[in-house]
């Protein structure tokens, strides 16, 4: 329901006292639905979970388990935004913007946070850093054209990264201390491969893009002789 309707004012057709305050009140309750706190929820936790990891040093077992808690915390959280927001139709400007920002930031202070402990090698902090700011810019640069839709190599991928990442964020020794290497290993190299496929696919949208342009405004000259 998105107004007052003319009959509920007494059938007049004219507003009724207060209907701007409450048309209001319903645009600003369509922000706070449950797809975007859960993402607000996300954005608050990156500040709490590098708070925590960086503890006493940033070694501290127990101190790693609750910034694993916040971490697990955030991803779960990334998967049922969006899920929530698609399912029930709760999408918002709001939420196409910060949702993304929310995603990137708590992947960005987990890998940042490994790397300046020593437990994670940089390149690979940059390698992925890198790939998530270059497809993330790709998509505006190509978005006149058309959106690239999100692969199932590319959720692969997330899965793998925070996965990897949740690993290396736990004091783990031995056997799984070797696991998360191999984790690791395969999260990188799903994000240069869906890194390349992406860029695939954005040449060949522009590409299509601008050919359609051309038809057009070749058919409206066309049409104007």
């Amino acid at each position: 329901m998105t107004g007052v309707p003319a009959s509920a004012a007494g059938g007049s057709g004219r507003p009724a006292p207060g209907g701007k305050l409450g048309a209001a009140a319903v645009n600003q309750a369509s922000l706070w639905n449950i797809a975007n706190i859960l993402t607000m929820v996300r954005l608050v936790l990156v500040p709490g979970f590098v708070v925590l990891m960086l503890q006493d040093g940033g070694y501290d077992p127990a101190w790693r388990a609750w910034a694993w808690a916040a971490f697990a915390v955030a991803m779960i959280t990334d998967i049922f935004d969006g899920h929530l927001a698609r399912t029930y139709n709760l999408v918002t400007d709001f939420g196409k913007i910060a949702d993304p920002i929310a995603d990137k930031a708590i992947m960005a202070a987990g890998l940042i946070c490994l790397s300046a402990l020593g437990d994670l090698p940089w390149w690979v902090t940059g390698v992925i850093l890198f790939r998530e700011l270059g497809i993330t810019l790709m998509r505006f640069w190509v978005i006149r054209h058309g959106v690239i839709p999100a692969s199932r190599g590319g959720k692969m991928k997330t899965l793998a990264q925070g996965t990897a990442v949740g690993m290396y964020v736990l004091a783990l020794t031995g056997p799984l201390a070797t696991l998360r290497f191999w984790v690791m290993a395969l999260a990188v190299v799903l994000t240069v491969l869906t890194g390349l496929d992406y860029v695939r696919q954005a040449i060949v949208l522009r590409r299509r893009g601008l050919a359609e342009e051309r038809a057009a405004r070749t058919e409206t000259e066309g049409a104007e002789r």
